[in-house]
């Protein structure tokens, strides 16, 4: 039998291996084939949340330093699990496997499902992520809204335990971007809200992007059809200083 193809899937904090579990659950909702495998690595340097520009930042630099050694590891494709894509760009001008971000991919899946799509979250300080990544790709104009739950989220827990309180907030959300700003698709803003998934696209009448899941899909399309990013779009660092990261990382271990 062939070696299995291996994906690092980066989280996007520190956490111990049960709620490290949680993200894990996430694969539950794509089914893959025995030869393809997927490892959570949780980064070592990151912010508490990513409300301000030194949290991006900060995500940006954890990122790279948990990904940066993926392709000498023997990885075959990374995934960011976060939907603020952090680390993505940078970690695609020093990798030539492919690096999933979990935002633009989304965004780029509802324009293959509809014409507008809306953002539903749990928390509005999380509307500079998308915007960012909108005005990255020039499409503004395709979301038709971004609306929050306006409930202060868990990164490491996630939703267990708040689902009475937290599914039908989403929901009602979910609907006044469907009713009101005529969304022809919803877009999950956080790959921590995957557990509210299931509930809402059995009860909405639109498509609902998991955006978590897709990066597993799409990495795993990656490797099967040998495509990976653009170095003329990613380029390589002419001096590349990945020892600094390294660096980093092993001082915030301690």
């Amino acid at each position: 039998m062939p070696t299995p193809k291996r994906v690092l899937v980066l989280v996007p904090f520190p956490m111990d291996a049960d709620n490290l579990a949680k993200r894990r659950a996430q694969m539950s909702a794509v089914k893959l084939g025995p030869d393809i495998v997927f490892d959570f690595r949780p980064v070592a340097i990151a912010p508490v949340n990513y409300v301000s520009q030194q949290d991006m930042l900060l995500a940006d630099i954890g990122m790279v330093e948990a990904g940066h050694q993926a392709e000498a590891e023997g990885y075959d494709a990374v995934c960011i699990d976060t939907v603020s894509d952090s680390g993505m760009t940078a970690l695609r001008s020093v990798l030539s496997i492919p690096v999933i971000g979990a935002g633009r991919h989304a965004i780029l899946m509802a324009l293959t499902l509809g014409e507008r799509f809306s953002f539903v979250s749990m928390w509005d300080r999380w509307r500079p992520l998308y915007e960012k990544t909108l005005r990255e790709l020039g499409l503004e104009a395709k979301c038709a809204s971004m609306r929050s739950a306006d409930l202060e989220p868990n990164n490491q827990s996630l939703l267990a335990g708040r689902e009475e309180e937290v599914f039908p907030v989403l929901l009602e959300t979910a609907r006044r971007c469907v009713e009101e700003d005529r969304a022809d698709v919803i877009i999950l803003g956080s790959t921590t809200m995957h557990e509210a998934h299931a509930h809402l696209a059995a009860n909405l009448p639109v498509p609902v992007i998991n955006p978590g899941p897709l990066t597993y899909r799409l990495a795993d399309a990656a490797i099967r059809l040998r495509l990976t990013h653009s170095k003329t779009t990613y380029p390589t660092p002419l001096v590349p200083r990945l020892d600094l990261f390294a660096a980093m990382g092993e001082a915030a271990r301690g």
